[in-house]
């Protein structure tokens, strides 16, 4: 079985860093990816793809990246389910990252473009 993803685009806004209760690390990211194919009207679409981070991940592209900044991913699909309110049930498909290229150049004070840190 496979279930690799890669992605690169550009952030939505800065990115938010928050943490568990056990004190990990996480942030959720939107990258906008533009189609490589014009529209009826002639422009290019784009696709809005939520992107959770974690650990260094997370807390390097907090620290570093601001909206609008190119931002490549490698990661993996993780589905899973949950009851609403309604009780009904709510499928979730999301792009977990497992490391997180900075493009847009080199940020100011930090040393690597790569915030390749794999999960624990």
């Amino acid at each position: 079985m496979i279930n690799h993803i890669i992605l690169v685009g550009r952030l939505t806004k800065k990115p938010e860093l928050r943490y568990t209760h056990e004190g990990i690390a996480v942030s959720t990211i939107t990258l906008a990816i533009n189609r490589t194919f014009r529209n009826v009207e002639g422009e290019y679409d784009a696709d809005f793809v939520n992107i959770t981070l974690w650990r260094k991940n997370a807390e390097n592209t907090a620290a570093y990246c601001d909206k609008g900044a190119v931002v490549g991913v490698v990661g993996r699909v993780q589905t899973r389910t949950f009851e609403n309110n309604l009780q009904q049930r709510v499928y979730m498909t999301d792009v977990v990252a497992d490391a997180v290229k900075f493009l847009s150049g080199k940020p100011s004070g930090f040393s690597s473009f790569d915030s390749n840190q794999q999960e624990e």
